[in-house]
């Protein structure tokens, strides 16, 4: 025990002596390397698995869709140069870059494209996000298993010429090809090695950067991928990503020059933040709503509108946001957050206008109404992740809700761990956030719908919404449109589908050395964009 002691007092020692003085990565001479800390450590880098924010910053960098992201986020040609659509918007056709190559020198075309969709939408690879490829013609009947990958509606024209044929008219499918989903897959390794195909030694990538090591709690090492089609203008030689959930130590690293930057730092920091590093601050207004998920399907309190209706009326979102997060974010009252295009503002929960004094009363009636009193409370078990932030705001919920006479606890665990859990319906509540994944309200009201998955995590289900949704689909009036998603989303909010807590600010801390970072809605910032001044 005393022989322990000294041992962890020599270390304390060792670890004082070293402050100030940055452990960085040694860096090649003549090379340029980045240093990134994520907040979440990656569970995976296969695009067609990965559901983490996380995983889609690294995969990012390593994979490119047929449209890719500007340094503003906005959509830009990727592995297509060009396209066109015909008059009813249903086919849409691609021309592919003819210089494009995998990284180990294999050329990319329309098959590699058609292989990543039908895997994707393959049941065995269980993607959670093969919803969003039910766009495609077909794409639904494969994911449910009642069609052969061959039906969907992807055909290569030539090894150049790639035609999708959609279920109904997406204007917005430029910004959706940006996600992971559609990127391709390298059939000849994947066929391969199969799920094997991820790891450092097997990982064949299109994008910028290939994956030169994963060493898991520690870092993921990219290095520039000389095939890439845009090479010369890739500033980066090399990016190492670090996992470092705690946000205080993460901005510590940065002050002290290990990393160059976080997407990330604690909220109620930026004052103090502001005055020691103001340079490297940058906040920005995110297309991402925090908000609460009620596991409707394994609770039978939840299915309970009263119940619903008091947990959410019972938080007191201007606290949380105003006086613990004090970074810019905003109650909310909606799901989907300002600022989102194509859309028809107006939906509200419906006792938005109330106080939270009043709120708090309606909600302790509608829990005994409900059958729960001081002698038979609501037990309830938030879970959420480690995250220093996430486990102040759920310490606020819990306070909220005791005092409304609910016995809460909460369950913290890491990122991937607490979204499997998630995923698989392994919990009561759960907190998290939702960053759009395109520009477009479907990104925030296709996640309620009933045949969505798993990423309707609370297994919201109700025929009018998905009715109101597959309208919207076939309506193409951009106005109407809109009209109609406001409609769903008042729906959805009458019906306390989901738990909305506050619009969500993009945060990052930005070493000012770094060029070409841009601040913007969607938070992505591709490093191939980036450069390093001396």
């Amino acid at each position: 025990m005393r022989r322990h002691l000294i041992v962890l007092v020599l270390v304390a020692l060792t670890l004082a002596g070293c402050q100030g003085k940055p452990q960085r990565p040694a860096c090649p001479a003549g090379k340029v390397c980045f240093e990134f800390g994520l907040d979440v450590e990656p569970a995976t880098l296969d695009p067609h698995k990965a559901n983490l924010v996380s995983e889609g910053w690294v995969i990012g960098d390593l994979m490119e869709g047929l449209t890719t992201e500007a340094a503003d986020s906005t959509p830009i040609p990727g592995g297509a140069t060009s396209w066109e659509t015909t008059p009813d918007g249903l086919t849409w056709t691609f021309h592919l870059r003819r210089n494009a190559r995998w990284s180990d020198g294999v050329p990319v075309t329309a098959e590699d494209y058609i292989f990543g969709l039908q895997r994707v939408l393959d049941p065995k690879t269980a993607s959670i996000y093969a919803y969003l490829v039910y766009v495609i013609k077909g794409g639904q009947a494969i994911s449910d298993g009642k069609a052969a990958p061959a039906t969907l509606g992807a055909r290569a024209l030539d090894p150049y010429t790639l035609q999708l044929t959609l279920e109904h008219p997406a204007p917005y499918l430029p910004e959706l090809l940006k996600h992971q989903s559609f990127y391709p897959a390298p059939k000849h390794v994947v066929e391969r090695y199969g799920d094997g195909w991820v790891t450092p030694g097997r990982y064949v990538s299109n994008g910028a950067y290939k994956l030169v090591a994963w060493r898991l709690g520690d870092h993921i090492q990219l290095a520039k991928n000389p095939m890439y089609y845009d090479a010369a203008h890739v500033c980066l030689d090399r990016v190492d990503y670090f996992a470092t959930p705690d946000d205080i130590a993460a901005e510590r690293r940065v002050q002290r020059g290990e990393l160059d930057a976080t997407r990330a730092f604690q909220s109620n920091r930026i004052a103090h933040l502001k005055a020691v590093m103001p340079a490297y601050v940058h906040t920005h207004t995110a297309l991402a709503t925090a908000y609460l998920s009620l596991n409707t399907h394994d609770v039978k309190a939840f299915q309970d509108l009263r119940v619903r209706r008091a947990l959410s009326e019972s938080i007191d979102r201007d606290f949380m946001a105003r006086k613990l997060l004090r970074a810019g974010q905003v109650p909310a009252y909606a799901f989907v957050p300002p600022g989102t295009a194509n859309y028809a503002y107006g939906a509200r929960t419906v006792w938005a206008d109330k106080s939270f004094t009043a709120r708090q009363a309606e909600a302790k009636g509608l829990l005994v109404a409900a059958g729960f009193t001081r002698a038979h409370p609501l037990k309830l078990e938030i879970k959420t992740t480690t995250n220093s932030e996430s486990i102040l705001l759920t310490q606020a919920i819990q306070a909220d809700w005791r005092a409304v006479g609910v016995d809460v606890s909460i369950v913290q665990n890491d990122g991937p761990i607490a979204f499997a859990a998630y995923a698989n319906r392994d919990f009561q509540v759960g907190f998290m956030s939702w960053y759009a994944d395109f520009n477009d309200p479907m990104t925030f009201l296709g996640l309620l719908k009933s045949d969505t998955g798993a990423q309707n995590y609370g297994d919201y289900n109700n025929p009018a919404y998905d009715a109101l949704l597959a309208q919207a689909d076939h309506e193409p009036d951009a106005v109407r449109r809109g009209q109609i998603l406001a409609r769903a989303e008042q729906t959805l909010l009458s019906d306390e589908g989901v738990l909305p807590v506050y619009y969500v600010v993009a945060r990052a801390l930005v070493n000012p050395r770094i060029s070409g970072w841009v601040d913007n809605a969607e938070h992505w910032h591709r490093t191939r964009w980036l450069c390093m001044k001396g």
